[in-house]
């Protein structure tokens, strides 16, 4: 995490791993900065093929029974719907700095959730906390949902809603 908010360090980082392998590389980004729009920029100056946006936020748990941390390490990272509010707003400020795709992630849990995303200019979106709480079936849950909506407006391409929530 302390590499992941050095515009620098991520440049560095991002163009060595370039220049070993030959797959697109999407690096994802910590929300715990105040930069992210400068490291999303120092990923994409460096030749990255995309970010993905957000990791967990730093945080922890007090057990009041033990009387301290639950974790052995004190902090860990906090993922699922209280970050989503988060997730979007560094989705929307990258959309408006960045050429390279975009895959959105925190609290995503409904098709709802992903068109946020979307419309925030995420090209995909990344599932993670859903499905240990709802199961795998939270895939085609949010496929068909996402699938209803364009119907519904009359689109044949969730690529046409990508970043409307910019205009």
């Amino acid at each position: 995490m302390e590499i992941g908010v050095d515009p620098d360090q991520v440049r560095r980082i991002v163009r060595a791993v370039k220049k070993t392998i030959h797959i697109p590389v999407f690096a994802k980004l910590t929300p715990n900065t105040h930069g992210i729009v400068e490291v999303g920029r120092a990923v994409q100056e460096a030749g990255g093929d995309g970010v993905v946006a957000i990791n967990t936020l730093r945080a922890m748990a007090i057990s009041v029974e033990m009387g301290g941390p639950i974790l052995s390490n004190k902090f860990g990272g906090l993922s699922g719907p209280a970050v989503k509010p988060v997730g979007l707003r560094c989705v929307y400020e990258l959309y408006e700095a960045l050429g390279i795709p975009i895959i959105g992630t925190g609290g995503v849990e409904t098709w709802r959730d992903a068109m946020e995303y979307i419309m925030a200019g995420a090209r995909a979106v990344q599932i993670g906390s859903a499905v240990g709480r709802k199961g795998l079936k939270v895939f085609g849950e949010i496929s068909s949902g996402l699938r209803r909506y364009l119907e519904s407006r009359e689109l044949d391409d969730l690529g046409e809603l990508v970043g409307v929530a910019h205009e």
